[in-house]
């Protein structure tokens, strides 16, 4: 049987996308190289690999190692992560016109005169580079038509959790959670002012004020802004990914308040983990994973009263009713797996 050598040239890489390389390995036929960035000191996820799959830091190869690299291992598919690495750049026109090139990027499209430039240049940055597109979803795919590259030739769903292990924890919570709701909000993120993490500080502690009670917020995170200190606010620090078990059993519902969010696999995970969701509109995953009013409530990025009215429509809620959104976020979470993922990129290769 041929081989099939997959090139991933990445950047920041995170535990998710590992959870796919995963699921890619079960093809007999295939061999994995990937390429990416140093680990985000803000985000310092610990990552072990399967022995085969090959690894490489991008800060040991120059453009002109990196390109003997690639013509060494004679790839069958590249995918390369935007068009912000020039040596990557460089890599996948050469390649373009041999074997599939994909590009990825989780930008929405916001018609912004920037990204309407981009459109005009396209061609001759974008379109001569690669021969298909991988978002994440909806509003990633109307940026890849305004960039040029046609229908059949742009994929959502790249970016997707590690569902078997978020999954899991719901099921080891379901009949727990069932008897007794958490009253526990729960934020996982970096605290970067673009998070809106002072956002929900100050909703939460407002409305802790004004009505008393029971809830608590505990956030799981690190970054350049100091924790504020409250009796009901909880900080833990960054937590890594395979140690989230506890917390997730703890708590009911997920709060993710981002300014800026391109996509948030993290609203990814706590739906399938079986969690109700508050978050802004300007998180990208919502349009997949979150129904207003059915699995959780979306609000205006940046606008701490109505923040405050998706807390308070959660905390007027029983607890059968916020199980009930829960499950409703399980079901959501279910049509994006690592599982369907590792499938249309052998589609692609296969073609």
């Amino acid at each position: 049987m041929e081989k099939v050598k997959i090139i991933f040239l990445y950047t920041e890489l995170a535990t998710y996308f590992l959870a796919c390389i995963e699921k890619l390995l079960e093809y007999p036929n295939s061999e994995i190289h990937i390429v990416h960035w140093p680990v985000n000191k803000e985000a310092p996820f610990n990552f072990s690999f399967s022995d085969n799959v090959k690894i490489y830091n991008r800060n040991d190869y120059s453009a002109k190692q990196l390109e003997k690299l690639v013509s060494a291992i004679d790839p069958s598919v590249i995918y390369s992560s935007g068009w912000i690495d020039k040596g990557y750049l460089q890599i996948c026109k050469q390649y373009k016109n041999k074997i599939p090139v994909i590009v990825g990027f989780d930008t929405q499209w916001k018609g912004s005169i920037k990204q309407h430039l981009l459109t005009l240049i396209s061609p001759f940055k974008i379109l001569n580079r690669f021969t298909h597109c991988w978002v994440p979803g909806e509003l990633q795919h109307q940026y890849a038509l305004h960039l040029g590259f046609k229908k059949s030739t742009i994929l959502t769903g790249f970016y997707t959790c590690d569902f078997n292990f978020f999954y899991n924890q719901y099921l080891f919570n379901k009949e727990t959670k069932q008897k007794k709701f958490p009253k526990r909000f729960i934020y996982v993120g970096r605290y970067l002012e673009f998070k809106g993490i002072k956002d929900l500080w100050q909703a939460f502690i407002e409305l802790q004020n004004e009505k008393p009670n029971e809830w608590e917020l505990w956030c799981l995170g690190a970054g350049d802004i100091a924790p504020i200190l409250h009796p009901k606010i909880k900080h833990f620090g960054f937590v890594q990914p395979n140690d989230l078990q506890k917390y997730i059993k703890e708590t009911g519902v997920f709060v993710l308040p981002s300014r800026f969010e391109p996509w948030g696999v993290v609203i990814h995970e706590f739906a399938a983990a079986g969690f109700p969701i508050v978050c802004s509109d300007e998180v990208g995953a919502r349009v997949t994973f979150v129904e207003q009013n059915v699995n959780g409530y979306v609000y205006k990025a940046g606008n701490i009263i109505e923040l405050k009215k998706q807390f308070k429509k959660i905390m007027d809620l029983s607890s059968n009713e916020l199980f009930e959104m829960g499950e409703k976020s399980v079901d959501k979470a279910q049509q994006l797996t690592p599982s369907i993922w590792s499938e249309k990129l052998m589609q692609i290769v296969t073609k």
